[in-house]
């Protein structure tokens, strides 16, 4: 059956106190993300018979006007280069459908996760104002509720969204929660005054329209692909390593085989890395929010033929590279010092890093593969209630139509690893058909609830 929402309110949540703060100034790397909504919807089976869609919905926005008093920038406008935080609150969107969760599941079609993050309104968009959009939908005869939450990537990443889903959760259920840090330009500094964001238009226009299809690794092929990946310098590659060093030699294969290219690209992999689990939490706390990550990338040259274990061994060299580029930097940094990390060694190693990254990045004569992996983040422990998720997904929408990304996540059983790839929509087919690919992977299976 095909999945049709009907939404039946749309309204705005403010902070049920006064936020502290006037404004939250964001830093250079905030303003350098592309202005997306980082999002996720959460799928509950079996909600309570007992209370109405109604009384669910009023208990979450009460609970969410809550939760906004400790999390206030969420709440505010972006102006310029800082968000102001003046309470002009939040998008709660409720809708319903007839289907039953286990029959969407059943038969999931990834294409129609986009109806569970609401369309934009004229004057709104992820890189003004709201920062924040929740959309709850009900699936039919009470067989399960979806919660959507999408948080403008101007102002958090993947590990800040999940810090205030559970931060929400716990306080629907009477849990009280601690009050985040938000970062700010504790990592990276603010930009000049006069700083314009690159336009990215052109450049997303030249790498053309991308298609987002999910894949599944069984724990069984994963074992078997991480055999493959292993080499003398990388005898136990990761999951991680090995998933998305093939993603990236399949992706950079369909793109070669087209017949329309005049001559391959080089082709070039990033992977974002979470800071919070790199510094020290009396640095940085784990549930801090902003864009807290580094990255490091791999890149190829047109001729080269991106073997398996070769991708593994740099990808490891380098991401240790930068691990160990961390540690050397906060030696001797004392968290009571006048200075930021900003101003130190540290601060400035990322800044250059990440000025490296953006010099490869705009450049129009390369394939980016941009990745990201969710592996081992609880967010199937999210429970407002109902227990906890039965599923999960990415709540894509039109704005991601022209940006290639890789992002990994955990099944629910902690074994498996899903994969949502976006990459430009001449390039897919002929993805989707690697023998290699298929070998290890799934395409979109149904979920069983």
């Amino acid at each position: 059956m095909e999945l049709k929402l009907e939404v039946t309110g749309r309204e705005v949540i403010k902070p049920s106190s006064p936020a502290p703060h006037d404004r939250l100034q964001l830093s250079l790397f905030d303003l350098s993300c592309p202005p997306i909504y980082v999002a996720t919807t959460f799928f509950f089976k079996s909600i309570s018979t007992r209370e109405s869609p109604e009384i669910i919905s009023q208990r979450l926005k009460t609970s969410l006007s809550h939760t906004l008093s400790r999390f206030s920038p969420l709440a505010g406008r972006l102006e310029g280069i800082s968000v102001r935080c003046n309470d002009e609150g939040v998008i709660f969107t409720e809708a319903v459908t007839d289907l039953l969760l286990s029959d969407f599941l059943r038969n999931l079609n990834t294409d129609s996760l986009a109806e569970f993050l609401p369309e934009v309104e004229q004057g709104e968009s992820a890189g003004t104002w709201p920062l924040l959009r929740v959309m709850v939908s009900f699936f039919g005869l009470g067989s399960g509720v979806a919660v959507t939450v999408g948080i403008s990537h101007h102002i958090c990443d993947a590990a800040s969204l999940l810090t205030f889903v559970r931060a929400w959760a716990a306080t629907s259920k009477g849990t009280a929660t601690s009050v985040p840090q938000f970062a700010g330009t504790t990592i990276y500094p603010p930009p000049y005054s006069s700083y314009q964001s690159p336009s990215l238009d052109d450049l997303y226009e030249l790498r053309g329209k991308c298609v987002t299809k999910r894949l599944v690794f069984k724990s069984s092929k994963i074992f078997e692909l991480k055999l493959k990946a292993v080499s003398e310098t990388v005898p136990v590659p990761t999951r991680v390593e090995a998933i998305m060093s093939l993603i990236w030699r399949c992706a950079t294969k369909a793109s070669r085989s087209k017949s329309n290219s005049v001559s391959p690209k080089s082709t070039l992999m990033t992977q974002a890395m979470d800071l919070r689990l790199r510094i020290p939490t009396n640095v940085l706390p784990q549930n801090a929010m902003g864009n807290l990550q580094s990255a490091f990338f791999l890149k190829k040259e047109a001729e080269s033929e991106l073997e398996m274990g070769e991708i593994v061994a740099e990808f490891r060299k380098t991401k240790e590279g930068v691990n160990e580029m961390i540690k050397e930097s906060l030696q001797g940094y004392n968290n009571n010092d006048t200075t930021t990390i900003t101003t130190t060694t540290l601060g400035q190693n990322l800044l250059t890093a990440m000025g490296s990254f953006m010099a490869e990045y705009l450049r129009p004569d390369i394939d980016l593969y941009t990745m990201s992996s969710w592996c081992r983040k609880p967010f199937y422990e999210i429970d407002f209630g109902w227990g906890n998720p039965v599923w999960m997904g990415p709540a894509s929408h039109t704005i991601y139509d022209n940006i290639v990304f890789v992002v990994l996540m955990d099944s629910r059983d902690g074994e498996d690893v899903e994969a949502w790839v976006g990459i430009p929509k001449q390039d897919m087919t002929t993805f989707l058909c690697d023998e290699e690919l298929l070998a290890y992977a799934i395409i979109n299976p149904p979920v069983l609830i």
